[in-house]
């Protein structure tokens, strides 16, 4: 439904509905109007129109109103694919439902509207995208489903494509998806709205609970790299960073929420506040980010998420070390420990400067955890360049892998390279990188054991086990007990379980916090 400024408004009495008079519409919400000798007013998403009609030159539009908004709450369900950052705008979308009377519900439940936050990296995410949207028509055939998100910005003409998609909205517009919504009128065809990711140079800052123990908080958005494999920059535009004063402001909130941990998020977080193209509203670096954060109270861990190694400098690695709440663990992705591979990707480094990243933290922080991205299959990766790969990081001092299977991506350099990886070949690469980070974390586990750690455990009853990480990632079990859901505990590592989880002892039934 859309009100015009100037146009008149008339509600017709019924069952469940108010009689007013004749009003004008005014232009800011919500819309005022009489009933009977009292000003009342509703919001326009409250208001249906019954009819249109001219009268004396005067356009007259009949309106429907329900008495009361408890009467027209309307319900929205989200599904988010991907990183932590979407999570994290996720529920910044979801707030701005919730400002406009929304009520959210789990996404298996019938709702009014579907959200669906999309993820462009892998292609299974892509694959994702079209059984969501089923789910969401088997919970609801009538519901209104509405894509944002990186896909969304890089190929919106495909998704408005898939049966049963009212709305797809690109990588600024998913911040105003309630201005979208209208009267949430389902049509032949969907509607795509999505600027060229050229104009996306503003910052749209955003935080997400997840259990009740911790929380992403957005500080960076977009990226300047160019690397090859990589579409991350054509869905979220050029680099650029929240004001060091908003950031301080969302950790207090969350502080403010009795939430234990914060994790850093961002597409490129190291580039904080000195992206190349992008946001220089401030001169802040992501040292400054950190030390300020630091000082905030009621914060009891700090997590960064992902850092470049190009981008983790000696100063950070010896913060963090010294620090109140930054915790010892660091994600730093490598891609490939074959140099000739880091070129043809375009990295900003090649492998001898990661181990000395690797060594610098190990020195400061010897019981910290190391986690690796890195990708297999490139295009021009021969058994050799392979198995470079596979020593470099087994002869690492590193805790863990997240192994990505290369797929090719529309757009992209190396969509066009020669020298493609057969698939069964980056399937049988993969399998091995998974296998060595099994070992990986193994090692790792058993190095901690006999040592005394702070655990804070998280608020799902998985199987009748409890669940939670050490300040240094690593992951305890012990049987389900609902009062240790969000306390921080000091234990003693003492086994690893048959799943490869850690049992634990505690020191002292005091809990930290």
């Amino acid at each position: 439904m859309i009100c015009f400024y100037g146009a008149k408004l008339e509600v017709k009495s019924a069952d469940g509905f108010v009689q007013t008079s004749l009003v004008t519409l005014f232009k800011s919400s919500p819309i005022l109007f009489w009933v009977g000798w009292q000003l009342c007013f509703a919001k326009p998403r409250l208001l249906f129109q019954l009819q249109s009609y001219s009268h004396n030159s005067q356009q007259i539009i009949i309106f429907a109103a329900l008495k009361s908004d408890g009467q027209m709450n309307k319900k929205v369900a989200f599904y988010t694919l991907g990183c932590k950052l979407n999570f994290s705008e996720t529920s910044t979308i979801a707030r701005s439902f919730e400002k406009e009377d929304f009520e959210r519900v789990d996404f298996s439940e019938r709702a009014d509207v579907y959200v669906i936050n999309t993820c462009s990296v892998t292609e299974n995410a892509d694959k994702r995208f079209k059984t969501i949207v089923k789910q969401a028509q088997k919970a609801n055939p009538e519901a209104f489903v509405a894509a944002v998100g990186c896909y969304a910005q890089l190929k919106p003409e495909e998704l408005a494509a898939v049966d049963g998609v009212d709305l797809v909205l690109g990588a600024t517009e998913k911040f105003k998806i309630t201005d979208y919504l209208n009267d949430l009128t389902k049509n032949d065809k969907s509607e795509v709205h999505s600027c060229e990711i050229e104009e996306a140079d503003f910052y749209v800052g955003s935080y997400a609970i997840g259990d009740r123990t911790r929380a992403f908080l957005k500080v960076q958005d977009g990226c300047d790299y160019k690397c090859t494999y990589c579409t991350i920059p054509l869905a979220r535009g050029i680099s650029r960073s929240d004001s060091l004063e908003n950031v301080l402001h969302n950790a207090r909130e969350i502080a403010a929420q009795d939430i234990k941990e914060i994790v850093l998020t961002g597409v490129n977080i190291g580039d904080y506040g000195k992206g190349e193209f992008g946001n220089k509203r401030h001169e802040h670096t992501f040292l400054d980010l950190v030390k300020a954060l630091d000082q905030i109270d009621g914060i009891h861990r700090l997590r960064i998420s992902s850092i470049e190694p190009n981008l983790l400098k000696n100063e950070t690695i010896d913060f963090v070390a010294q620090s109140n709440s930054f915790v010892p663990h660091f994600h730093v992705p490598l891609q490939s420990g074959s140099d000739t591979i880091l070129r043809l990707m375009r990295r900003r480094y090649l492998s001898n400067l990661y181990v000395d990243r690797v060594k610098r933290i190990k020195k400061a922080m010897p019981h910290a955890c190391i986690g690796v991205d890195v990708i297999v299959g490139f295009p021009g990766e021969t058994d050799e360049h392979f198995l470079e790969t596979y020593h470099f990081l087994n002869e690492l001092d590193i805790s863990y892998l997240h192994v990505f299977t290369y797929s090719e991506r529309d757009n992209t350099v190396a969509a066009e390279m020669g020298d493609v990886v057969p698939m069964n070949v980056r399937n049988k690469r993969s399998k091995m990188l998974r296998g060595l980070s099994v070992k990986k974390r193994r090692a790792f586990y058993e190095s901690q054991l006999g040592s005394v750690r702070t655990v804070l455990f998280e608020g799902e009853n998985k199987l009748g086990y409890i669940h939670g990480f050490t300040e240094n990632y690593v992951k305890v079990k012990a049987p389900w007990n609902p009062e240790l859901v969000n306390t921080l505990h000091q234990v003693e590592l003492t086994s690893i379980d048959e799943d490869g989880l850690v049992r634990f002892e505690f020191v002292t039934d005091t809990i930290l916090a």
